[in-house]
């Protein structure tokens, strides 16, 4: 039986969406999805449209929302469509929207940056090592399965949460003196959510191609839309 996939993309350029988006077209349609690309998250007011999508993935940094695409991509939900992304593309998207950042669960706050005397002024500025570690709950989850505690050096997102969220994966900010905060400060990295009949995923990692690329990033992202689909 095929699915429906709809790929929403677009906001600020700085994460490519339709460069990182296209990265997983190929994953989705040989999963067996119906895959549709729409530029604007207006669509999402297209009740009858939305009806009949299995899966949302969305690319859409910051930008902004109707209340009526907001309230159409929550009602889709509830009902069972599936909603998946990554970093900035679906956990800094539509700010304004407390709607909105209630159904993702997470929303971006930070991202640490190196030592003053290290920064140029570029979004390498922003990039460290740090270590995405596996939950308890995440290494019972299918989404994880075979998935070590691993090392990334990009973007390391210090995410606003609630405790709604299955966290399969954390990632820990720690206490630097030219920073203000006074002791290390957890972040979920990946998580699920259900809300209604439908289920949530967000991977926080996925800033730059490369990264999206990565080997554990890759195979999480892909097995999270997966999971979330309807």
């Amino acid at each position: 039986m095929t699915r429906t996939a709809l790929v929403v993309r677009g906001g600020w350029d700085g994460h490519h969406p339709v460069e990182a988006t296209e990265l997983f077209l190929p994953f989705l349609r040989s999963s067996g999805f119906d895959v549709t690309v729409e530029e604007d998250p207006q669509v999402y007011a297209d009740a009858d449209r939305m009806a009949g999508v299995d899966l949302v993935v969305q690319s859409v940094t910051m930008s902004e929302a109707s209340q009526e695409a907001i309230r159409g991509l929550r009602d889709a939900v509830a009902a069972g469509t599936g909603l998946a992304g990554w970093h900035g593309g679906i956990a800094d998207s539509f700010r304004a929207s407390s709607d909105y950042l209630q159904l993702v669960g997470g929303q971006f706050a930070t991202h640490p940056s190196k030592h003053p005397d290290e920064v140029h002024g570029d979004q390498s500025d922003n990039y460290l090592r740090y270590t995405v570690e596996v939950s308890e709950l995440g290494r019972s989850h299918d989404i994880m399965a075979g998935i070590d505690d691993f090392e990334l050096t990009t973007e390391q997102y210090w995410v606003l949460h609630d405790d709604l969220n299955d966290v399969l994966a954390t990632t820990t900010h720690p206490v630097q003196p030219y920073h203000p905060w006074h002791r290390p400060i957890t972040s979920p990295a990946v998580w699920t959510r259900d809300w209604g009949q439908g289920r949530v995923f967000v991977s926080t990692p996925g800033h730059s191609l490369d990264v999206l690329q990565d080997d554990n990033v890759r195979t999480i992202i892909e097995r999270g839309m997966l999971w979330a689909a309807r």
